[in-house]
């Protein structure tokens, strides 16, 4: 898949998510990248044999004060992973189109202030009734 037909797919994915959800998104740029960095396999503590399909970098919707924004305010970013994204779909014999909209809306989840275990409790309650954004 070339990067823009990947880019393709990550605009429906974020089109995917609910509209009221898309309301309160402020201040955050969606990167795509090949693989994550070293550095980053590192700062998440993954051994060689895990994989990362997206990452959230910023100051999520909670923490930031009322001071955010004042100056200059660099956005956030969700960046997301497409040789491992697209490697994850394969062997789960899902489309990578779910794959990426999967991602993006657990990396906003963080960007909304919840934690990996939160975020996890609700992809399994999202996915319980098949509900996807």
């Amino acid at each position: 898949m070339t990067l823009d037909e990947f880019e393709k797919l990550v605009a429906e994915g974020f089109d995917r998510l609910p509209a009221w959800v898309r309301a309160k998104i402020k201040n955050v740029a969606i990167l795509v990248e090949d693989e994550p960095s070293r550095e980053d396999r590192e700062l998440q503590g993954l051994e060689d044999d895990e994989t990362l399909l997206g990452l959230y970098k910023g100051i999520p919707l909670l923490e930031r004060g009322e001071m955010y924004g004042v100056g200059m305010t660099l956005p956030d970013t969700i960046t997301l992973y497409q040789l491992p994204i697209s490697e994850a779909a394969r062997e789960d014999k899902l489309d990578v189109r779910d794959v990426v909209a999967d991602t993006i809306w657990h990396e906003f989840a963080h960007h909304f202030g919840i934690d990996e275990h939160g975020v996890e409790k609700l992809e399994k309650d999202r996915h319980i009734g098949d509900f996807r954004a």
